[in-house]
């Protein structure tokens, strides 16, 4: 007679030699690392250069040698270049954020074309044109997508927060660095960072990460955006009076932009002056008395405040002098219906709520993202041959911002409030390293990353004025998508690495 029991016991019977079989079972086996490697001939800055496209895979490993994570990048080298080659390392910010924007809007050989007057670029097809003002005349380039964005992942056994943190980010960007310098024969080659944004965060810390634990020397730091010291670019902090002080030369661009201030008798430039004057003379001892200002110089602060920002007296009054940078973003042009972008105050939108204190959205991140992911993904799979089916995540893998580790204590340590701080960083590499020297790169119209917080962060920290070099441009976050500005800023960073190189014996 057939036991209806019979099956059920003998699966039961099997389930701990399964789960033994199981938990000796070996992780699943990591393939080879994929590359894709294409020819192509560009003309540069008026110089005909032949050059590899190698997009793929290195593998960070353990102290036992297995892969932990896979970094994907895309680097551009000459054929004739050899050793003695510059070559430079890109990242955009974030965290989180693909190197695309870099990639696409000003370095790499090829670029989407976006309008320059801020206007919104419509819909596909977007054009992408030859770059023919990048700098592969003077440096091979490496576009480097962290783990979590692009097509970087964490393998194997390990998690992809193992790499997400300030730390935890810069030591994995600091091994990968190691590893294709090793990897392509590369370790006596002149070498720079370029870093936008968050990337310039990473780069103060993978710098300094490369002189003391590599010994890796630097010839340059390229900063677009910079965000070091985010007291100054953190608005939206209560009672942040740096912030306060370090937005006005930007309000104060982007009201000139609009009309919404008086430009009878001078320029855009002795305005910005000016309206630095203003912001470290008068407004910020007007701030510091706090409810100690006496009535005549609160009345003289308010009217300065007026006349830069564009702003009405009531609400100056209202806002007790204190001008949340993001707030001006949704009442400079609120009359109106209409809303500027943080990222790039020159755009504007209809906000869904015109009550809002601050936009909900960018305008400036909304016309112009899909035009670059759009762009970028045709010219991988089009000109550079990258066949793969792994979805290149740009945004970033969506857990990302929720893990992001912030603090750089390492457990149990004493914790205090703090603002994250990476240009003390950037002084211990300029200390270990006599011939460093950084750019600055950053554009008038950036409520993200206010261009007076550059010099603010620079300028303090024990990092001597002579070792950085300021450029400011029309333009937003992205100052390239501005065409004027786009080759302004490659003309900039060719003379300054070409400066750098002079330097080297």
């Amino acid at each position: 007679m057939h036991n209806r029991f019979f099956v059920p016991l003998c699966l039961a019977l099997a389930l701990p030699l399964l789960a033994h079989a199981e938990a000796d079972a070996p992780p699943p086996s990591i393939p080879e690392p994929t590359a894709f490697v294409s020819e192509h001939r560009g003309t540069f800055n008026g110089r005909a250069v032949s050059y590899e496209a190698r997009a793929g895979e290195t593998y960070l490993r353990d102290a036992d040698g297995e892969p932990t994570a896979s970094i994907f990048s895309f680097a551009y080298v000459a054929k004739d270049g050899g050793e003695d080659r510059p070559v430079t390392f890109v990242w955009n910010g974030g965290p989180g954020s693909a190197s695309l924007w870099l990639h696409m809007g000003t370095f790499g050989p090829k670029r989407v074309v976006v309008p320059s007057d801020a206007s919104h670029p419509g819909v596909p097809p977007y054009p992408v044109v030859d770059a023919a003002e990048t700098i592969l005349d003077v440096t091979d380039l490496v576009f480097v997508d962290p783990v979590g964005t692009g097509y970087s992942r964490a393998l194997g056994d390990h998690e992809s927060t193992e790499f997400w943190g300030l730390t935890e980010d810069a030591e994995s960007m600091a091994e990968f660095i190691r590893r294709w310098l090793s990897a392509n024969g590369r370790w006596n080659s002149p070498k720079f960072l370029l870093g936008e944004s968050f990337g310039t965060t990473r780069a103060a810390l993978v710098a300094k990460l490369l002189e003391d634990e590599y010994r890796v020397a630097l010839n340059g730091l390229v900063m677009i955006s910079q965000a070091l010291d985010y007291a100054g670019s953190s608005p939206y902090v209560r009672d942040n009076l740096i912030s306060y002080v370090t937005y006005v030369p930007t309000m104060a661009a982007t009201a000139w932009h609009h009309g919404k201030v008086d430009r009878e008798g001078t320029d855009l430039e002795s305005f910005l002056q000016e309206a630095r004057d203003f912001a470290v003379d008068e407004l910020l001892p007007a701030l510091f008395r706090g409810n100690t200002l006496d009535a005549e110089t609160r009345a003289r602060v308010r009217d300065g405040l007026v006349r830069f920002t564009g702003l009405s007296p009531t609400y100056v009054e209202r806002a007790d002098l204190r001008i949340n940078g993001f707030r001006f973003a949704g009442e400079l042009l609120r009359n109106e219906g209409l809303a500027v972008g943080l990222n790039d105050a020159r755009y504007t939108a209809e906000p869904v709520d015109n009550l809002a204190a601050r936009p909900e959205n960018d305008a400036a991140g909304d016309a112009f993202s899909a035009a670059f992911t759009g762009s970028l993904l045709s010219y991988l799979h089009g000109e550079l041959g990258v066949d793969w089916e792994r979805p290149y995540l740009s945004p970033a893998d969506p857990e990302l911002s929720d893990h992001w580790n912030w603090s750089r204590k390492a457990p149990g340590e004493t914790w205090e409030p703090h603002w994250v701080n990476t240009a003390r960083d950037l002084a211990r590499a300029l200390e270990a390293n006599p011939a460093l020297r950084v750019f600055v790169a950053g554009g008038y119209h950036d409520l993200v990353t206010p261009f007076f917080d550059a010099e603010f962060t620079l300028r303090r920290h024990g990092i001597g004025a002579d070792r950085v070099d300021f450029r400011f441009y029309h333009g937003g976050h992205m100052m390239y998508v501005h065409e004027p500005s786009r080759q302004a800023l490659l003309e900039d960073v060719r003379t300054f690495m070409q400066g750098a190189l002079r330097q080297a014996p």
